[in-house]
């Protein structure tokens, strides 16, 4: 191995968190036995982004798409290498404004939806201007605190 490769993995290898990951799956029915060891971790890189160099985050402002999972203030991580397809979330530009939606086509034509009732669709063919950034992979979020 020549001084050059050895480098360059030694700072992939710095820059590398990994995170504790338990081996077993968790029940969200009944509890299940649990394992008293942890795998060496994860890395979330490695699991959450599968093309690092069309990737970018993103944090949501609103509420429309609050039925596919994704609320206000959440972290998205968007993939511009996907090839947008009815049924992804994409983030679009249109006339020089930026959305969230769900791509979907009906007939011939295609359209963008917010996951909430009452909302309507937007016709991609009333605008000039139209592009795809990406599509949304993943959504981050904190957990809904309740009160007992």
């Amino acid at each position: 191995m020549d001084s050059k490769s050895s480098l360059s993995s030694s700072k992939e290898d710095s820059s590398t968190l990994l995170i504790p990951l338990v081996t077993e799956s968790i029940s969200a029915g009944f509890p299940s036995p649990a394992e008293d060891y942890i795998e060496i971790g994860i890395d979330l890189n490695k699991c959450l982004i599968k093309n690092p160099v069309s990737t970018f985050f993103l944090r949501v402002n609103g509420s429309s798409m609050n039925n596919a999972g994704i609320y206000n203030n959440d972290l998205l991580i968007i993939d511009r290498s996907i090839n947008p397809k009815p049924g992804h979330i994409v983030v679009a530009l249109l006339d020089g404004e930026f959305t969230l939606k769900r791509l979907i086509k009906k007939q011939d034509n295609y359209y963008l939806k917010a996951d909430k009732k009452n909302y309507p669709a937007i016709n991609l063919y009333e605008y000039i201007d139209i592009e795809i950034w990406g599509v949304a992979t993943y959504s981050i979020h904190e957990l809904q605190k309740t009160k007992v």
